[in-house]
């Protein structure tokens, strides 16, 4: 797989919850943090995504947002 996106994190499918259009996909990284992406119902069934499987999740450092304290 070749990717222009540099921040890319292994995580395994925690849950997913299917909406009207979109689906809710939660991926839970190693130290146990979780990361929410909606995506459609169709991308669901063209990768294969189910509970328990290992993805990456590809984050674009322009869409990021931080806070603090």
């Amino acid at each position: 797989m070749k990717i222009s996106a540099r921040n890319m994190l292994k995580a395994k499918i925690k849950s997913i919850t299917d909406g009207a259009v979109n689906t809710e996909v939660v991926a839970e990284l190693a130290g146990g943090q979780e990361v929410v992406s909606v995506v459609t119902k169709s991308s669901v069934g063209k990768l294969g995504l189910a509970v328990g499987k290992e993805v990456y999740v590809v984050i674009k450092a322009s869409s990021v947002m931080l806070a603090v304290d």
